[in-house]
């Protein structure tokens, strides 16, 4: 607050815009919007040195004229600068509700900014209108150990969101707790999927119930990708179940792993503190012509973002080809493997980075738009 408070009084008038949001709850009993808790917040906002140039009400009812004024009467602000932001159905409609309210024209007269064209939006409003009148339903079972927790996959979310609206096509994420998943009753976790998502993740917890879902994928062919971890997860089930190697481990879960399928990176062997220390931000991937990858990516050559610290181990990456499993991608500076995946499958494919990362409206990820 006190940085926001010296940027206002240091830098020109028309170089700074601040917009508060504030919320206008709705009695219900009485029939009407209450502009009080905004009044109140917009004046200890005030005792803090910081004044609101724009004051943007979240509401479940539209404001009348008459509130509006009001508002703009008692906080000290012209009344084009309180913004309507009724609820939504959806997230994704908030950016045209708000250039209904003028905010963008708002927020450039302020700044003096006045020669710029109509925002080109037609992209959005195509994307929208598929999201909300899809014409087919998927069901794709989204296999995690952070499932408790709301926001621990929102990216992988809105992903399959933008996938499932290019393709018009409602993405029905059923959670499946990796944790809970036994031999006994994966079929049963699983049935009525059409897809297979193994997420990110760190740590022991949950990685046995993964891998029985990979496999589970593998042996009925039910498609399947896998993120990170996920990725990983996939290997070790192959090392595992066709390979043979039964005490095939990653080193994360176990660091005197006979078959240390997944190992340390070389680079992070020496770190001792791990914070800050994982492979990180965008990196080259060379894709194999005439693999599952390049078919999505139509490219020899992709760039994705990272976030891990273990890696598929090499060693083991002439066996796992000659049983039918191919590394399709891979850092043509470290030979690290970025994806793997199998022929014979219909859809079978795990990948080192994160695609979601990267997904927008206009360009969703291609991995959960094939899948």
């Amino acid at each position: 607050m006190e940085a926001i408070r010296q940027l206002q009084w240091e830098l020109p008038e028309e170089d700074t815009v601040v917009i508060h949001l504030t919320y206008i709850p709705y009695l219900k009993a009485a029939k009407e919007l209450k502009t009080k808790p905004t009044q109140h917040s917009v004046r200890m906002l005030s005792q803090e040195g910081v004044s609101p140039d724009i004051i943007v009400c979240r509401t479940e009812k539209p404001l009348t004229p008459e509130l509006k004024r009001k508002i703009a009467l008692f906080c000290n602000v012209k009344q084009e600068a309180v913004i309507e932001a009724t609820d939504q159905s959806t997230i994704y409609e908030v950016p045209l509700a708000m250039l209904r309210e003028k905010l963008d024209l708002t927020c450039l007269k302020k700044m003096n900014m006045t020669d710029y064209p109509e925002p080109e939006l037609s992209k959005w409003r195509t994307f929208l209108d598929k999201l909300k009148y899809p014409k087919t339903v998927v069901r794709i079972g989204l296999i995690g150990k952070y499932l408790e927790l709301q926001d621990a996959y929102k990216s992988i979310l809105e992903a399959f969101v933008h996938a499932g609206a290019v393709n018009e096509c409602q993405v029905q994420i059923v959670n499946v707790h990796s944790e809970y998943i036994t031999d006994e009753n994966v079929e049963e976790k699983l049935a009525g999927l059409e897809g297979l998502l193994v997420a990110p993740g760190f740590g022991l917890r949950g990685v046995e119930g993964k891998i029985t879902a990979v496999k589970y994928a593998r042996e009925n062919g039910l498609p399947f990708f896998g993120i990170c971890l996920g990725m990983q997860m996939a290997a070790i089930e192959f090392a595992r179940n066709v390979l043979g190697l039964k005490e095939a481990n990653s080193t994360e879960m176990d660091e005197n792993a006979s078959e240390p399928v997944i190992a340390l990176m070389e680079e992070q062997k020496q770190v001792t503190e791990k914070g800050g220390t994982m492979r990180l931000g965008s990196y080259t991937c060379s894709v194999k012509p005439g693999s599952l990858a390049h078919a999505i990516y139509g490219s020899d050559t992709i760039t994705e973002r990272h976030r891990h610290r273990w890696e598929f181990n090499n060693k083991y990456l002439e066996a796992f080809e000659k049983a039918g499993m191919i590394a399709s991608g891979k850092n043509p500076d470290s030979g690290l493997v970025e994806v793997i995946e199998l022929p014979t499958h219909p859809f079978f494919i795990g990948v080192q980075y994160h695609p979601e990362l990267k997904s927008t409206v206009e360009n969703p990820s291609l991995f959960l738009y094939t899948l």
